[in-house]
């Protein structure tokens, strides 16, 4: 189903290659205009922040609390708080997320470790079922019910506590808080649920010098990319088509 061409999708990014991925043509769909804010270089103001009906944080190599290094991040924060404050629909990936965490107030913290590779996630209660949803007989599958038992793309070293308010969704043995949501309008995923595995060369290459650093070979995750990458496609898009729904369509 096609929609008016009425709404506009902002997307701030960090590092080129970390893009909208398979989540832009599912907003094409609905009628949704994309665009991108590379904040690195691009002023961005809590009016730039609060003026598209959906903005969605992107993932990016450096660490929220990096602000001294950084400055950007600081900017970014504030503009994200300011939507936030106002209850506007976001999601937030990996660097996103933890901005989207340390906008409402949440602790963001280097780990010293790295969870980079296709691994599956555990759900919590809430990442199976809706809160609503388990005190029913028939209950309601939360929006990352998809997920339960496919592996996803993880690529990160940095740690969100979960915001106060917010329902913690899943997690994994070495990172217990992957996902988190506030009623139907934000989401903060940890993990890389956008990434196009036709694409993954382009972050092989450009998270080089990471993947030397811990270790890592890139022919491992090229491999899982080929092996798992289909099926967590489907997955991602039936995920983003369950929150999309949830109140883009209201």
């Amino acid at each position: 189903m096609t929609h008016p061409m009425t709404r506009n999708a902002l997307a701030i990014r960090h590092v080129p290659f970390e893009d909208l991925g398979l989540l832009e043509p599912l907003l094409r769909a609905r009628g949704y205009r994309t665009a991108y804010l590379d904040a690195p270089v691009e002023l961005i103001t809590p009016e730039v922040a609060l003026e598209p009906d959906l903005l969605v944080v992107l993932g990016g190599p450096v660490g929220v609390y990096e602000t001294e290094a950084y400055p950007f991040l600081a900017a970014e924060r504030e503009a994200i708080a300011a939507r936030l404050s106002e209850g506007r629909p976001t999601l937030g990936v990996c660097l996103g997320a933890q901005l989207v965490a340390a906008a409402l107030g949440a602790d963001v913290v280097a780990t010293g470790r790295k969870e980079i590779g296709y691994a599956p996630l555990t759900l919590t209660a809430e990442g199976h079922d809706t809160a609503e949803g388990r005190n029913t007989a028939e209950g309601r599958d939360s929006v990352l019910a998809p997920l339960d038992g496919v592996r996803v793309l993880h690529w990160h070293g940095d740690q969100f506590a979960i915001p106060e308010g917010a329902v913690r969704l899943a997690e994994t043995p070495g990172f217990p808080n992957q996902a988190f949501a506030i009623g139907s309008h934000v989401l903060g995923l940890q993990f890389h649920l956008e990434a196009d595995h036709t694409q993954i060369e382009r972050w092989l290459v450009g998270h080089a010098h990471e993947l030397a650093s811990a270790g890592i070979d890139p022919n491992g995750i090229r491999s899982d990319a080929a092996a798992y990458g289909p099926a967590l496609a489907e997955a991602a898009r039936r995920t983003f088509d369950r929150w999309l729904g949830g109140w883009l369509d209201r």
